[in-house]
């Protein structure tokens, strides 16, 4: 598998990436549960994103991930329109499984049925303005392994008819991710790895079968940008103002959890070092964690762009440096 500072071979497809991908979550803009809680990240300038993925292209990202539900289909469109004619020099994935009303912008359910899957897979490729997704991930984290496998043959079905290259899941249970790996076209799992939230045993699996090892969450949902404060509420459609269980780190209306700001403020100094930034220090910690690892942190804006990117450039922690962090952490 070929790794380098700058790229890495997405698993077992041969398909080479940057060694940092983007992640298209927060340009997708506002969205909701059927609930009404919110599900995005906050309003967005659509025109900053395009600048920013552009940017982002630029400076040498060749890998964007996104899904059908961010921002309700919202998300596809902005990056099909930024990647215009440059399609061809990158690598897009997006993601299925859940259902949503458009003109609402909510999250109305779930469908894990191989029938759903095909009707999600041509209503991204037409929001998206190509004729082939490079990397298709099931959405539903916890979806039932036997019906799961159903939607891994479908997958391969996709890549016999041209429609998708690779395929992988979206989920943090290794169990669930071996599924989808008995296929000869699974080439990855996409799953949370951060600094605070180690994930050794899908890191094995990736390593075992050959997969890469797609990173969500690589800075704590913005807690390892530094930008946060204990007891500064974000704006009312931000997830993190409103966080469901499966977000740690930020408490209802009342900002980041000072638990978790006390651990970024331990580590800042050793990921600072050799003149990173805190969010290019998180990164660079993944890197070093293992060979397969792609970490895809989310963007608004150009800066963002910019600071993320220039992470590429500096590489890796250092051995000494990873001993340092599992020190800190008691790890």
């Amino acid at each position: 598998m070929k790794s380098t500072t700058h790229t890495r071979t997405l698993g077992r497809s041969g398909i080479e990436v940057s060694a940092l991908g983007f992640g298209c979550w927060a340009i997708g803009g506002e969205w909701q549960s059927a609930e009404g809680k919110p599900l995005g990240w906050g309003r967005v300038d659509d025109e900053e994103s395009v600048r920013a993925v552009r940017r982002a292209l630029d400076l040498g990202v060749t890998f964007f991930d996104t899904a059908d539900v961010y921002g309700t289909g919202h998300s596809e469109r902005v990056l099909g329109r930024a990647l215009g004619k440059r399609r061809a020099d990158v690598v897009v994935a997006t993601k299925w499984g859940n259902l949503f009303d458009e003109r609402t912008r909510t999250r109305v359910g779930q469908d894990d049925s191989p029938e759903h899957a095909r009707r999600a897979l041509t209503a991204s490729l037409r929001r998206l303005g190509t004729d082939h997704v490079d990397l298709y991930q099931l959405h539903i984290s916890d979806a039932d392994p036997d019906r799961a496998a159903r939607l891994r043959d479908a997958c391969e079905d996709f890549v016999r008819e041209g429609l998708i290259r690779a395929y992988a899941w979206s989920t943090d249970d290794p169990a669930r991710a071996a599924v989808f790996a008995r296929g000869p076209h699974c080439t990855a799992v996409q799953h949370r790895l951060n600094i605070l939230q180690d994930a050794p045993e899908l890191l094995a699996l990736c390593s075992e079968s050959d997969l890469a090892s797609i990173n969500r969450s690589p800075l704590a949902m913005g807690l390892l940008t530094g930008k946060h404060a204990a007891g500064r509420a974000l704006e009312s459609g931000d997830i993190r103002n409103a966080p469901p269980e499966w977000l740690p780190g930020f408490t209802a209306n009342a900002g980041a959890d000072p638990a978790w700001l006390r651990r970024v403020d331990a580590l800042r100094s050793i990921l600072t070092s050799d003149g990173r930034t805190l969010a290019q220090g998180a990164l660079a910690w993944i890197w070093a964690r293992s060979p397969r690892t792609i970490p895809i942190p989310g963007f608004r804006t150009v800066a963002q762009a910019e600071e993320n990117a220039g992470a590429i450039a500096k590489g890796p922690l250092t051995a000494a440096q990873l001993a340092d962090v599992d020190r800190v952490l008691g790890r």
